[in-house]
């Protein structure tokens, strides 16, 4: 499955791969900010890192001339970081004016994305805010005095949402105000939340709820005081199923035949799995099933691509785990 990617897009994508002059793709030695977002596991992670030409009196002052990035990610995650740093090259913007670069405007200078790659322009921009908080602390610049928000990976923490991703409410609800996402299918788009076995989507404490909570819906009011704790842990919906009240014994999905076992998996792979790896120009194919062993092949862009352990586990045998049985393991072969 081919992406409909800007000409600029590609070109970018291009000269990056092929270490062209001019291109950042790579680590600057001994930066002045360095900034991290994303997630190995999901596939898409990027390090970010800056030097500045220094002001001797303030620091306010210094200007970020020099920007470099390492990603593990696709090509929309190279093309957007190659735009980020474009874009922070280009303006000769201090660290505090490059707050201000965000997600939509590296989307612009690639003249566009697929909806389904905007969570790569949004790990660009929280890569460079990571950086710039960085950068910050090592010239004792207080944000907060500037009216700066700051946010830790340690205030992100909090009850997990979307096991699939590692995604907790804290950080979804975030950024849900931040992009302003006001339906599912732009949480996915612009995060990944939710984007692989989808069981968080409308589960107690899920996605929709989240949205309901921030924007105020009449559900929301409902439980406006109630805390977090409240909600109901997170049930694994069956496909085609009904959620077992939690007060109940759920079914043990150790009672299934080897048969019933094999067709979930397959019903599973077909349904959630393989259309995630083709929207990355990916697929999936099964080669055996043992018991709780599935054996896989991984074809086309995955075939190949350096995070395949990282695929398999963190979205294939994470999805299987959730939808079949908590005892299913991944293979590749």
């Amino acid at each position: 499955m081919g992406w409909e990617y800007s000409e600029k897009t590609k070109q970018l994508f291009l000269d990056a791969v092929h270490g062209k002059p001019g291109t950042h793709l790579g680590e600057i030695e001994n930066p002045d900010g360095v900034g991290e977002h994303g997630s190995i596991a999901c596939g898409d992670a990027l390090r970010f890192t800056f030097r500045v030409e220094r002001d001797e009196n303030d620091p306010l002052k210094d200007v970020i001339v020099e920007a470099r990035y390492l990603t593990f990610g696709c090509t929309s995650a190279i093309a957007a970081s190659e735009a980020l740093c474009c874009i922070i090259e280009d303006r000769k913007v201090t660290p505090i004016e490059a707050l201000k670069i965000t997600n939509a405007d590296i989307v612009e200078f690639l003249e566009g994305l697929p909806k389904q790659k905007i969570h790569c322009s949004v790990m660009g921009a929280e890569a460079l805010q990571a950086a710039v908080y960085d950068w910050a602390k090592r010239r004792n610049v207080d944000l907060a005095h500037l009216g700066i928000e700051t946010h830790t990976e340690e205030e992100d923490e909090g009850r997990m949402v979307c096991k699939c991703f590692g995604m907790t409410e804290p950080y979804i609800k975030r950024k849900i105000r931040e992009l302003n996402l006001r339906t599912i299918p732009e949480i996915t788009g612009a995060i990944k939340a939710g984007g692989a076995c989808m069981s968080c989507h409308h589960a107690p404490g899920g996605l929709q709820d989240l949205l309901d909570e921030v924007w105020g819906s009449k559900k929301a009011e409902d439980k406006t005081d109630k805390p977090s704790e409240s909600f109901v842990p997170l049930i694994t919906v069956p496909a085609g199923g009904v959620p077992a009240a939690p007060n109940k014994k759920p079914s043990q999905t150790s009672e299934l035949s080897p048969y019933q076992r094999a067709k979930k998996i397959e019903q599973a792979i077909e349904s959630y799995i393989r259309p995630m790896l083709q929207r990355d120009g990916g697929n999936i194919e099964i080669v055996d099933i043992k018991d709780n062993v599935v054996y896989v092949e991984l074809m086309g862009a995955c075939a190949h691509c350096t995070g395949a352990s990282q695929t398999l586990k963190g979205l294939v045998e994470n999805t299987l785990k959730a939808k079949v049985d908590s005892s299913v393991r991944v293979v590749q072969v």
